[in-house]
């Protein structure tokens, strides 16, 4: 048996405080009545507490009162009725995770557990409990308190199946990964010059250097960046949200793994720090509530990346060679995939075209 087992193990039954007290006043050959006349307690209340149905409970002071009465001590009582209530808390709670257990289905447990987000159980139960503790929550309900906005919030590509549940999974984990980033507080300014600063990141071709480089620049600023693998049922490659007023998370995925995909969601979500409002979620540059935000964001990277003018001349020249795109990546300081990919976007260049000159990155769980 593991330990997980032991420590979730909950009786199918519990002892009332009553059932105890009604076995010291049958040793003691004493009735209600005297027990009442003692204690200075009503004869319906020494019913009461003897019926042990709940309603009423064994108080401080009625503690005091029965271990004068009988001699036992007032610890005793007051833990056999915290032991009692806790116990049905726990047997209601039960039968609350045996009803939520279809809401489990649509979390992506086994990635999870993969990632090393989740312990695994064997027991339904105990997992729903797993997953519980991992969001943060009470019970299922408090999911639809806490994320009432991520199934309106991400834009739901008519090709696949979205569960917001697990969409949600995915930015718990980008909160908690967060919370061990330490920004100092958002200074929109120093955030502003930290994005030209962070531009020329863009050429290096390895997350080993770029990515703290990132994250330490962007908390100086206030915003903390973290990487988070994509799961299923999501279909998500970033996501922005504020966690507190001097606060925000740029949350990415690399769901595409090329560094024109990477960079431009990048800018899309800083551009939604920059110019919207605090209290609004966005997942993967998308708020299917307002596109007008998500074309402002969309244009806010592309000019990032690309100095409009500069490259508008570039795509006159179309053809487009290998060597042409490299000198004109260099030229603007940029990295050659991230031309290739806004020229693929605007279809000035095949899908199929110069696509060896993106990297390609890879989670090191896979």
């Amino acid at each position: 048996m593991d330990n997980a087992a032991i420590n979730h193990y909950t009786p199918d039954y519990t002892v009332t405080p009553g059932e105890v007290l009604g076995y010291e006043l049958e040793l003691r050959n004493m009735s209600r009545t005297e027990l009442a006349k003692r204690t200075g307690l009503s004869e319906k209340h020494i019913i009461a507490i003897l019926k042990g149905k709940g309603t009423v409970i064994i108080t401080p002071e009625t503690a005091i009162k029965l271990e004068r009465a009988l001699g036992m001590p007032v610890e005793y009582w007051l833990n056999l009725e915290a032991h009692y209530q806790e116990t049905r808390a726990r047997l209601a709670e039960e039968v609350q995770l045996e009803k939520d257990l279809g809401w489990l289905k649509r979390i992506p447990v086994n990635a999870m557990v993969k990632m090393g987000w989740l312990q695994k159980h064997k027991d339904k139960k105990q997992q729903l409990d797993e997953v519980l503790r991992f969001f943060g929550i009470a019970s299922v309900e408090q999911w639809d308190d806490i994320w009432p906005n991520v199934a309106v919030a991400y834009r739901q590509h008519n090709k696949y199946e979205i569960f917001p549940e697990a969409i949600s999974a995915w930015l718990r984990q980008g909160e908690l990964e967060a919370t061990n980033i330490a920004c100092q507080p958002y200074d929109k300014p120093a955030f502003r010059q930290a994005l030209d600063d962070i531009r020329a990141l863009t050429a290096e071709t390895d997350p080993a250097h770029f990515g703290p480089a990132l994250q330490q620049r962007c908390a100086q600023a206030g915003v903390a960046v973290v990487f988070i693998p994509c799961l299923p049922k999501t279909g998500v490659s970033g996501a922005t949200r504020w966690v507190s007023s001097d606060k925000a998370i740029i949350q990415l995925s690399l769901r595409y793994k090329t560094n024109d995909h990477l960079w431009f969601t990048f800018f899309h979500e800083a551009g939604h720090i920059l110019l919207h409002g605090k209290k609004e979620l966005f997942i993967e540059g998308t708020n299917g509530m307002d596109g007008e935000k998500e074309e402002q964001a969309n244009l806010f990277a592309e000019q990032e990346l690309l100095p409009r003018k500069a490259f508008n001349n570039f795509a006159a020249q179309a053809p487009f060679s290998k060597a042409a795109i490299c000198q004109f990546a260099q030229e603007v300081g940029i990295a050659p995939g991230i031309v290739v990919g806004q020229l693929q976007h605007k279809r000035l260049l095949p899908p199929t075209h110069c696509n060896d000159l993106k990297v390609r990155y890879q989670w090191s769980h896979e």
